[in-house]
């Protein structure tokens, strides 16, 4: 019998969960049983997106506010600047506005000072709003490492009409980011009869299915009820998932691919479009390496429905059709470093056939590289 190994403390969820269109104005008392000397972190852009409706808010409740940017990235670099905010302020809240990198930042920063944390989302880009995780990026935005912290939020605030007034490209990058719970959970952790991790990848399968349901629908109604469950879907069950499962669910060969991609310097794409093409190329090498024809049929699902809603399938897609064999190379290497999340799939992957698979994500038969975004020169290079 295959086991995971045991997980002595789970971080499932926030310990309270407040969703509805005016979230923000119904939050004050639950904000201020937290603390009286908040920290709003974010980024310019979100912090003043979210101001008119949340300030008045924590000042009805008498309490004092700061507020500090964490830069253009949750790095090293900006959490030292935001202890320092944290000290200066002698803050007893943190409270996190953003997407996916800043309610990192605040999260990492609260666990750091042993603070609590409120996460307000801005956008359904992701699962940071939930989860007891955060992602250290370099100055430059590339990837790093990962943090577990000791708990989910203290709060998550999720307004509905906050969110509906972020792009659309960013909840179709988030359905991009769920998605990828099921294909990375049932290859990883399929297998195993914990009860809680066959929870998880079962609630993942259900996940997908919800997302291909609805997505369509819900892109085209914005605020809609149909809307309310995909943004519930990307943030909220996605987070559950990560939550119940823990690292064994959470990530695999689509966000090691996502990490490599972070490196290039020009790369442009949001975490859940990276996350979303990732998700084709763990399909890829399970059907190059493996010769695995189920891999292929949900390549091709994915492929239809990608389409459909407008998620990226290639590199060229993500603003990369120019790269060279070097900086692809540079990439692949780093999705398959030892330390990596890639090697949780059933076999072992070496840059090569991550390269092979990372310019084939399109094409339509095992062992055959047609339709890549890439020049023909750079794919008789990979393909050498």
């Amino acid at each position: 019998m295959n086991q995971a190994p045991t997980q002595f403390f789970l971080n499932v969820a926030p310990s309270r969960v407040l969703r509805s269109p005016e979230a923000i104005e119904q939050a004050g008392a639950a904000i201020a049983a937290l603390g009286r000397r908040p920290l709003l972190v974010g980024g310019d852009h979100t912090l003043t997106a979210a101001q008119p409706r949340l300030l008045p808010v924590l000042e009805q409740e008498q309490l004092l506010i700061a507020q500090a940017g964490y830069g253009s990235d949750c790095s090293e670099t900006g959490l030292a600047v935001l202890r320092q905010k944290v000290t200066g302020h002698r803050a007893d809240l943190i409270i996190g506005v953003g997407g996916g990198k800043a309610l990192d930042a605040a999260k990492l920063l609260a666990h750091q000072c042993q603070l609590p944390v409120v996460t307000i989302p801005t956008s359904a880009a992701t699962c940071a709003a939930w989860t007891a995780l955060s992602n250290v990026y370099s100055n430059q935005g590339a990837f790093l490492y990962d943090v577990s912290l000791n708990r989910c939020p203290d709060l998550l605030i999720l307004d509905y009409e906050l969110i509906k007034s972020a792009p659309k490209r960013t909840l179709i990058a988030g359905i991009g980011d769920a998605l990828a719970k099921w294909y990375e959970a049932s290859v990883s952790s399929g297998h195993l009869e914990q009860t809680l991790i066959v929870a998880a990848v079962q609630q993942a399968r259900v996940l997908r299915d919800i997302l291909f349901q609805k997505s369509t629908a819900a892109l085209k109604e914005p605020g809609s009820a149909v809307w309310q469950e995909v943004v519930d879907a990307t943030i909220l069950l996605a987070g559950v998932i990560g939550g119940l499962g823990g690292a064994q669910c959470r990530t695999v060969a689509a966000h090691a691919v996502h990490n490599g991609l972070t490196h290039l310097t020009n790369h442009s794409s949001i975490h859940g479009e990276k996350v979303a093409y990732g998700i084709l190329v763990q399909l890829r090498l399970e059907e190059l390496v493996q010769g695995n024809q189920l891999a292929a049929a949900a390549r091709q699902q994915l492929l239809k429905f990608y389409t459909e809603i407008g998620l990226p399938q290639t590199l060229g897609d993500l603003g990369l059709g120019n790269v060279t064999l070097g900086e692809l190379q540079a990439a692949a290497e780093i999705a398959v470093a030892p330390n990596s999340d890639i090697h949780r799939l059933p076999f072992k992957v070496v840059p090569e056939q991550l390269m092979a698979a990372m310019v084939s994500t399109t094409a339509p038969d095992v062992g055959r590289n047609q339709h890549s975004s890439l020049s023909p020169t750079l794919m008789q290079e990979v393909e050498q």
